[in-house]
């Protein structure tokens, strides 16, 4: 055999070990999403090339066979030829080597992997066929490493956890935002969607201290004149207390055309649904509709009313902050100069830390709860303290409560943190 013909042998060997390196690289970066919109709309090649990727285990093992045989063919007849044309054996090998694994480096590795990393997609569905084939050929060696896999996988106790946390997929959503594929707005709506389910009744609800409503025997002059103060389009009805919720009635339901309606509050009321602190947010929504109800009365461990949750503090959680044109606008964080902010109580602690880069551990989800625990006792206006770099001066109270405080960010490094 002449030069030319190994040659030849070669340069096959070295096309078929770029053909695996590229497939490799393809299945191992291609995007399955993007196959499967391509298989919905109609693409035999995409949908031959998702089921391989499928089943990665069987397909990984076929390349790596084929690449592992054609770089040893290739570096055997290279081996070869150099011994034809230099007569030291020794010399001959080590050129061989030299040449070949910078032959295969450049050609059957590097430069194909590059463009198989630029378009997966493409390259996955071309190279499909032809891997299929090799596939049921090497049907009993791929069968064998699969039995040598579940031994290792057993002796060293390796776990398959292919799974996808709630951290890694928010991190998804953020590089995909970085990217420009995902504005603001959306990259944000699919991170309250992913941490939708985590959230509990008690994170959203509206306390009771906030609630308005009125005892089932009230006159309806004043049940229309709380409507008129609060501007709510639903009012609680309760018998003895606020911790003896039997309803609520709409604003529709109570003033008609024609005026106040003359029926019995009774009549037009509408029973709530009762449901625990700890429920999840994901299962009330489905509470909600299948009851047909849009408020959900929160109750603590005595059987006392904590709060209610509507439709819409669920709503919130997925879209943000609802206004409408009733509503006074209030800004849980307004900024009044460069370290200087006032805070809203009713604020949820989380986010409270997270704009002023503090870590605290509190049992209290609002900036009112935890305030109330820095301080120890009673709130008044006027109160301070600090936490951190941080100056908090309490301005509003309400029936024993913080409803506003300022927070004062001191640029300097704190000597002690509490």
């Amino acid at each position: 055999m002449d030069i030319w013909q190994y040659t030849l042998i070669i340069a096959v060997l070295v096309m078929l070990s770029a053909y695996f390196s590229a497939t490799e690289t393809a299945f191992s970066s291609l995007n399955k999403t993007r196959l499967r919109t391509m298989v919905e709309n109609g693409d035999k090649k995409a949908e031959l090339a998702l089921a391989l990727a499928e089943n990665y285990d069987k397909l990984i093992s076929t390349i790596l066979i084929g690449n592992n045989i054609v770089n040893i063919a290739a570096s055997s007849i290279a081996t070869l030829m150099f011994v034809g044309l230099i007569a030291d054996t020794d010399l001959a090998a080590t050129v061989s080597t030299v040449v070949i694994t910078v032959v295969v480096l450049i050609f059957g590795e590097i430069t194909p992997k590059s463009i198989a990393k630029d378009s997966p997609e493409r390259f996955a569905m071309f190279s499909a066929p032809a891997i299929r084939v090799l596939i049921w050929v090497l049907t009993p060696l791929n069968f064998i490493f699969s039995m040598w896999k579940k031994l290792v996988s057993k002796i060293f106790k390796t776990e398959d956890n292919s799974k996808m946390s709630q951290e890694e997929l928010l991190m998804l959503v953020e590089e995909v935002e970085q990217e420009g594929s995902l504005d603001t707005d959306e990259g944000e709506l699919i991170r309250n969607a992913i941490e939708f389910g985590e959230q509990k009744a008690e994170d959203i609800l509206t306390h009771r201290v906030d609630l308005e409503g009125f005892a089932e025997d009230a006159d309806k002059a004043e049940i229309a004149e709380l409507f008129e103060k609060t501007q709510f389009s639903r009012l609680l009805v309760y018998g003895e207390s606020i911790d003896d919720i039997i309803g609520f009635i709409h604003l529709k339901d109570f003033l008609t055309p024609h005026g106040i309606t003359e029926k019995p509050i009774k009549e037009i009321m509408s029973k709530p649904v009762f449901i625990q602190k700890s429920e999840k947010v994901n299962d009330l929504l489905k509470i909600l509709q299948q009851n047909k109800s849009h408020i959900a009365v929160v109750i603590d461990e005595y059987g006392g009313t904590l709060g209610i949750v509507t439709m819409e503090d669920i709503l919130e959680e997925l879209v943000g902050e609802i206004w409408d044109e009733h509503d006074e606008v209030v800004l849980d964080f307004d900024k009044i100069d460069e370290d200087t902010y006032k805070v809203d109580c009713s604020a949820n602690f989380e986010d409270f830390c997270e704009v002023f880069e503090i870590e605290a551990e509190t049992e209290s989800i609002s900036v009112g709860g935890w305030v109330m625990e820095q301080l120890g006792k009673m709130p008044e206006v006027g109160d301070k303290f600090e936490f951190e770099a941080l100056e908090i001066t309490i301005t509003e109270t309400d029936s024993h409560r913080v409803t506003q405080i300022r927070v004062f960010r001191n640029q300097a490094e704190p000597e002690a943190t509490e």
